[in-house]
């Protein structure tokens, strides 16, 4: 090997794991575009909204929450996260104002982070069989 991590056996984590983004479930982004075509409201129309669940999760979370995911559906697994250098130029946190299309649009996040997971799951179990 050329000195990399195996990919079949590691997962690289671009910096300490500690970034975060407000990642969204795709349910609650097929909610924000249903509501988006269907208004009655003229200014509503022709806007750019933020969709997202408006809170954080960390990388080193995220692949926590993963992990944990997976072996409650029986995939034990030994992955762990190899960190490296943070990107140069990276956000270190973000989070969604998603006000704009709560106000306009009446949107609200049906599923956090976790519940999107949980309910993806077996489906990316499946694939695997």
């Amino acid at each position: 090997m050329d000195g990399q991590p195996d990919p079949g056996r590691t997962r690289l984590i671009n910096g300490d794991g500690e970034t975060s983004r407000d990642f969204c479930y795709i349910a609650n982004a097929v909610q924000a575009n249903l509501l988006a075509a269907t208004s009655a409201s003229p200014e509503a129309r022709n806007q750019v909204y933020n969709v997202a669940v408006g809170d954080r999760t960390t990388l080193n979370g995220l692949f926590g929450l993963l992990r944990d995911n997976l072996a409650a559906w029986g995939v034990k697994s030994t992955v762990q996260p190899v960190h490296r250098d943070f990107r140069a130029g990276d956000v270190r946190h973000s989070q969604a104002d998603i006000g704009k299309a709560e106000r306009l649009l009446g949107y609200a996040p049906t599923h956090r982070l976790a519940e999107g997971v949980a309910e993806a799951m077996p489906w990316y179990v499946g694939q695997g069989k």
